[in-house]
């Protein structure tokens, strides 16, 4: 068996996939943020909020932030 330093494999994938989850919702509430349009500096807002806050400035985005996108209605 092959250890890298104190960890190993099974360890080691494990993290990755803590890290993986952790890291996909910041990714969805950025893509999100940028692809939608937001009254004032809201957008810049969200994105410094998803950025330094992680994890839980997505889930405050999820929670308040897709309220405040304005929604162009087509005719």
């Amino acid at each position: 068996m092959i250890y890298l330093g104190m960890i190993g494999a099974w360890q080691l994938i494990l993290i990755l996939v803590v890290l993986f989850l952790g890291i996909l919702p910041m990714i969805i509430a950025l893509v999100d943020i940028l692809k939608s349009e937001f009254k004032g500096n809201n957008k810049i807002v969200w994105i410094l909020v998803v950025l330094f806050a992680n994890f839980f400035g997505a889930i405050l985005y999820f929670l308040i932030g897709r309220e405040q996108k304005i929604t162009i209605e087509k005719t």
